[in-house]
């Protein structure tokens, strides 16, 4: 079995949109209204749906502390490269990308989501 959907609310869901197709490779496949949901999904067949802030019952998108989620890469190299063109972007990125416990990456946050790269090592 296979996690294959995440709805997650952010503060701008066009601008949350065209970060994850620019640095993640998801294409639009939906957008409902002005954009307070945008449908996103990659190679792999993932559903990653973006909602706005005003969609959101309570209006809130704040997560628990810690809360987070990653994208695993194939190597070290692709890990350094992604994090090269984020930093190029202007995205803030406050540690470059070291061994932590047995992956090689690093976290940062884009809006209101804390994001982990990382490539897993065998060693």
């Amino acid at each position: 079995m296979n996690l294959n959907h995440l709805n997650l609310t952010v503060p701008n869901v066009s601008t949350a949109r065209s970060f994850f197709e620019k640095h993640f490779n998801f294409k639009c496949i939906d957008v409902k209204g002005d954009n307070l949901l945008v449908v996103l999904n990659d190679s792999n067949g993932f559903i990653f749906t973006l909602m706005s802030e005003t969609f959101n019952k309570n209006g809130v998108s704040t997560y628990p502390q810690n809360f987070h989620f990653g994208f695993i890469l194939n190597s070290k190299d692709e890990v350094n490269n992604l994090y090269k063109q984020l930093k190029e972007d202007g995205i803030h990125l406050e540690h470059e990308p070291s061994k932590i416990r047995n992956s090689f990456g690093f976290y940062f946050y884009f809006d209101n989501l804390f994001i982990e790269i990382g490539h897993y090592m065998t060693e």
